[in-house]
């Protein structure tokens, strides 16, 4: 039966017809194959530019943390102001970002011409002589949010003194100049010591350059800098620091009247930053196919080691030295073992993220209690966090950076140079330090001079009185908490002026 009915079917399909439906599936079975080795490039560009989108905006996220942060590390009287600067680093970033620091950063990188080893040039307000790519658009996205990272650690070192035309032009020329010259030098594709420049055309230090995966130096350090140069042509707070003939009851007052006034907004802060971090370093692979998802996924756990061990680092040293568990120090030490691993993430081994994370916390720590013996009144100790634990995170690489992780996060074949801990010699750890050196001295004396001049020109601080009332009043007309009673109830706070070295501030 079933043979009668083979010839039958056989004799229905004609010779002709059966070739060619043999030779259509044989094709589709071939393209099926290589879709199945190459993959689809439409799906994987899609999947990149995606997988950038939405780190980009886990990173923008980051702003809400630092504002948090920021407002329950300061007195209740300035929480409004500390709200206005943080989202104002937003806008100021958006503009100056698009007309002139994504020019400057990686200008030419995306169209042919105006390419040099120290700056950019072309592409001013996403506009080139050429076609400006569409594939372009995000990766502006994403690196305008860390522009608007790096101004913002400016904030918390110059808080509840600073006056808000003089915080604008800081966050202006952080993200429009200072901060982008930065950029191109490390992660652009002429820079002098960009790991990504083509050594054929323009040159670069060292074999690798300088390796900074997702910007301890770049984004932090730079922010540290700015953050320590501001703090000190500043001036502390009013009454922050008294004579060193003060008595230990005295200080103990005027420490406990300048502590957190909001250890919920602390810490709740600091917690969404560390969420944030994961698309700041992870999102940093910029892709996803490929060997990217791999990556990617490896650096969520160097980044989460590093930042637990920084925290119970930091914890425990406030316990032997300070007598108590300090929630402060512990937040702190939390993000000064995330700043330092940013630079290494992808290129050291988990246990070594641990210890790069545990020695992040110690030198937290040790700066920390270093500026308050300096009365040196960064508020939010910015520069500790960022620069301090910056400078060791990009030194962390070489030491610990290994062969096989270079070659998987950079693309190197077979490479001589890596972390000086593993045998790859000490140039590596070389060009680290030159790249730590280079960036504190541009942003040092850039920022100085933007800091000089509003000082001498009278724009950097507000007012004494206006200083002792709050920012919230003297500068935005209100307050942000309504502290007292309820209406016909006898209220719990005097609202008026304060004098700065007796009594209790809020």
């Amino acid at each position: 039966f079933f043979s009668t009915a083979a010839t039958d079917i056989m004799a229905i399909v004609s010779a002709g017809a059966w070739a060619e439906l043999t030779a259509q599936v044989t094709a589709l079975q071939q393209e099926v194959d290589t879709l199945k080795t190459a993959g689809n490039p439409m799906t994987n560009a899609d999947l990149d530019t995606l997988w950038l989108m939405l780190c980009a905006i886990v990173v923008f996220f980051m702003q809400t943390g630092f504002t948090m942060l920021e407002c329950g590390s300061c007195r209740a009287k300035n929480v409004v102001n500390i709200v206005f600067k943080n989202s104002m680093d937003a806008c100021c970033a958006a503009l100056s970002w698009w007309a002139i620091g994504w020019a400057l950063a990686y200008g030419g990188d995306t169209v042919s011409g105006g390419r040099n080893v120290f700056i950019g040039g072309g592409e001013f307000f996403l506009v080139s002589s050429g076609h400006f790519p569409n594939t372009a658009f995000a990766g502006w996205f994403f690196q305008w949010a860390f522009a608007a990272t790096t101004a913002t650690i400016i904030s918390g070192a110059v808080a509840e003194r600073c006056a808000v035309g003089g915080y604008i032009i800081v966050s202006i020329a952080m993200t429009a100049v200072i901060y982008p010259v930065v950029v191109h030098w490390i992660w652009s594709g002429a820079g002098w010591l960009s790991a990504f420049c083509d050594t054929s055309a323009f040159g670069r230090v060292g074999t690798n350059g300088m390796i900074d995966f997702a910007g301890s130096g770049v984004v932090h350090l730079t922010g540290g800098v700015g953050a320590f140069v501001g703090a000190l042509i500043i001036g502390p707070r009013r009454g922050r620091f008294g004579p060193a003939e003060e008595s230990d009851e005295e200080k103990q007052f005027r420490e406990n009247r300048y502590r957190p006034h909001n250890q919920v907004l602390l810490c709740t802060g600091t917690l969404i930053l560390w969420l944030g971090w994961y698309g700041f370093n992870a999102g940093s692979t910029l892709m996803l196919s490929g060997n990217a998802s791999l990556i990617a996924a490896k650096v969520c756990v160097t980044t989460t080691l590093a930042a637990g061990c920084g925290g119970i680092t930091t914890v425990l040293m406030s316990r032997i030295f300070m007598g108590h568990f300090d929630v402060n120090y512990m937040m702190n030490g939390i993000l000064g073992g995330l700043v330092s691993v940013t630079a290494p993430c992808s290129v050291v081994e988990p246990w070594a993220a641990a210890v790069i994370g545990a020695i992040g916390g110690v030198v937290f720590y040790g700066y920390a209690r270093l500026l308050l013996k300096l009365k040196i009144d960064d508020v939010l100790c910015a520069s500790g966090v960022h620069g301090a634990c910056g400078i060791w995170g990009v030194i962390a690489v070489g030491l610990f950076c290994t062969k096989e992780n270079l070659i998987s996060a950079y693309g190197v074949s077979d490479p001589t140079v890596y972390g000086l801990f593993y045998g790859g010699g000490g140039e590596q750890l070389g060009v680290q330090l030159l790249g730590v050196f280079a960036i504190m001295v541009w942003v040092g004396l850039m920022s100085a001079l933007v800091f000089g001049v509003l000082k001498v020109t009278g724009l950097l601080r507000v007012k004494a009185e206006e200083e002792d009332m709050g920012l919230d009043r003297s500068e935005h007309g209100g307050v942000g908490f309504q502290l007292g009673s309820r209406p016909g109830s006898a209220s719990i706070l005097k609202v008026g002026k304060v004098q700065p070295d007796m009594t209790p501030d809020v």
